[in-house]
């Protein structure tokens, strides 16, 4: 085999993976954390309401009390939707809207005593959900994970390639050879390990897309633009609409107080009975903001807040008869629609249940571990004088292939295209300019 140190496209390809490394490590180690905390939303829910269940239930009052009470609670609040309880001792959860537009989830007794409150945006996986899309600093925050991600496609595509056997056996490279110790063992762990994770890891970075800024705004003018549209977008990413998913400040001020309505809320709530639909199963009155698109117009709704997309659906009903008016499910999205919201399922760990959960938690340790030992073999062989980055190639008419893929990558990824032209006019025009600079990055400067 040849030194593949001489091949143009191979020392092109690691300079590119070190870059993308370098940048991504910090990301890749904080989204892993969180994404992985996150994917136990559920749990972590129950866990937090852990006091507002298993309840006296002997004397029980009917939903509308139960609102009533909730209501009183909380003085000029608005009623946005019902909680039916999981189990006969679980307390209702009255989802309200105050003045100024904050939220609280206000628990009310199988007896009618309010027993506590929360606001749904100060949950553990409220809180875990802002960091891993938006790094606590709102829409920068967002981009900037959506350039990591970006780069990280690139970073694992690119190890990929420098994985690749080339006439190699098994050994190093379907595991890693831990006996041979020191940096080498590293090695090895390093390209074994993205090997194994590189397929969930492209399919959970690709999944995460629909939820960014740039990306899915393209999406979404894209998809608007070829009809690809079946009723309102139940992902945040890209719309303009305030009241999609399920932005509770904004439906909070916008929308009027609920209308009033002939028929009990309890009548809803019995007639959920029937319909087996996953929890949390929740009962929306008419006029109240939608959870999964606009308002709900002058009918009750009911329909589930499960995660798992597949398996959600919404039932409406005449206020004045009680009489069903619609109902609609996964199967009436559009088909684009369907793969997205799959895609979010199984990005969420909702789409399998503690299976989705664990090949989550599987995938987060794979970069986890990816990160930190790349993060490791670059300490170890970085010169005390500079970066360590890989030499640029002496023959770079010969990478017309790279150019390739990378334009292709750039017209998928807008934030990597508009990074790539940016290192593009750093590397070639700048750097070469600054001796000290070039020498510490590895690249050639000008005479």
């Amino acid at each position: 085999m040849a030194d593949t140190n001489s091949v143009p496209l191979y020392r092109t390809i690691w300079r590119w993976h070190f870059y993308a490394g370098l940048f991504v490590i910090p990301f890749v180690l904080m989204l892993s954390l969180t994404g992985a905390a996150y994917l136990f939303k559920p749990q972590l829910d129950r866990w937090q309401e852990r006091d507002w269940r298993g309840l006296p239930a002997v004397e029980r009052i009917d939903p509308d009390a139960q609102v009533a009470a909730a209501l009183a609670a909380f003085p000029g609040a608005r009623f946005h939707f019902y909680r039916i309880p999981e189990a006969r001792g679980d307390a209702a959860v009255v989802h309200l809207g105050l003045a100024g537009g904050t939220m609280r989830d206000v628990a009310v007794s199988p007896r009618g005593q309010v027993i506590g409150s929360a606001d749904p945006d100060a949950r553990i996986s409220a809180w875990l959900a802002r960091i891993h899309g938006s790094l606590l600093i709102g829409r920068t925050g967002g981009r900037l994970v959506e350039l990591a991600a970006s780069w990280a496609i690139v970073m694992i595509l690119t190890g990929l390639y420098l994985w690749w056997p080339r006439g190699r056996g098994v050994a190093g490279v379907l595991w890693p050879r831990l006996s041979l110790g020191g940096r080498a063992a590293l090695r090895d762990l390093h390209a074994v390990t993205g090997f194994w994770v590189s397929g969930l890891a492209l399919v959970l970075l690709a999944t995460a897309l629909p939820w960014t800024d740039v990306w899915a705004g393209g999406f979404h003018a894209v998809r608007a633009e070829m009809g690809w549209v079946s009723g309102v977008q139940d992902w945040k990413g890209g719309a303009a609409d305030p009241h999609a998913a399920h932005d509770h400040r904004a439906m909070a001020i916008t929308m009027p107080a609920p209308a009033p309505s002939r028929v009990p809320l309890d009548t809803i709530v019995l007639r959920a009975r029937s319909e087996a639909l996953p929890p949390p199963v929740i009962v929306q009155p008419p006029g109240a903001p939608n959870m999964f698109g606009p308002p709900n117009g002058n009918v009750w709704t009911l329909t589930t807040q499960t995660q798992n997309r597949p398996l959600v659906r919404s039932i409406r009903y005449d206020p004045e008869t009680g009489i069903e008016v619609s109902r609609s499910g996964f199967a009436d999205k559009h088909v684009i629609d369907r793969i997205v919201g799959i895609g979010i399922a199984w990005h969420e760990g909702a789409l399998f249940g503690i299976v989705s959960q664990l090949i989550g938690v599987a995938t987060a340790l794979g970069l986890f571990t990816l990160a930190l030992s790349g993060f490791l073999l670059w300490r170890r062989r970085k010169p005390a004088d500079g970066l360590g980055a890989p030499p640029l190639p002496r023959d770079p008419a010969r990478l017309k292939g790279v150019a390739a893929i990378v334009l292709l990558l750039a017209a998928l990824l807008p934030l990597l295209a508009a990074s790539l032209i940016l290192l593009w006019v750093v590397d070639r025009l700048i750097v070469p300019r600054l001796p000290r600079l070039a020498r510490w990055l590895g690249v050639r400067a000008l005479a």
